[in-house]
């Protein structure tokens, strides 16, 4: 297996394979084994943490979600969706490389979010790298930071 950075979210087990040279994790969201890429690495983190820290659930998350935007056929790595199936959350995903703590790359990459944002309507953005998040919420004036992640549903009892 590869190996990969330790990321700012809580330790998950993963259902890993090999095949012809790559590792391969099951995705509990497309029921399929995928490439383990460094931003996949922290996609699986930043999912299982929607699901058992913001209480998304399972069924109301959407992984490379299809976006028409300016006729270009663009994908956000995550959505998760509220009970009516309308975009509650957004999320991007960028391998730990890609320095969010940098303002510039971090402005970047809320810009991107944002413009997959004016098309879906979500109430949050999230950025993360697995080692920094970002958090928002669109509001009437605009985007607002928010100190952590929103919570998404119900806990389970």
């Amino acid at each position: 297996m590869i190996s990969l950075p330790k990321l700012n979210f809580p330790r998950i087990n993963l259902h890993a394979v090999e095949d012809n040279g790559r590792t391969m994790v099951f995705d509990c969201v497309r029921s399929s084994y995928v490439v383990l890429t460094p931003e996949e690495w922290v996609r699986r983190h930043l999912v299982e943490f929607l699901i058992s820290h913001c209480h998304a659930p399972l069924r109301s998350i959407v992984e490379e979600y299809p976006i028409a935007l300016n006729t270009m056929a663009q994908r956000a790595d995550v959505v998760v969706l509220d009970a009516e199936a309308r975009p509650l959350l957004v999320a991007e995903c960028k391998a730990t490389d890609v320095n969010l703590g940098c303002d510039t790359i971090r402005e970047e990459v809320f810009s991107q979010a944002t413009r997959y944002n004016a098309v879906l309507g979500a109430r949050y953005v999230v950025l993360t790298n697995g080692v920094h998040h970002f958090c928002y919420e669109r509001t009437a004036s605009g985007y607002l930071p928010m100190a952590s992640f929103p919570t998404l549903g119900e806990p389970m009892p």
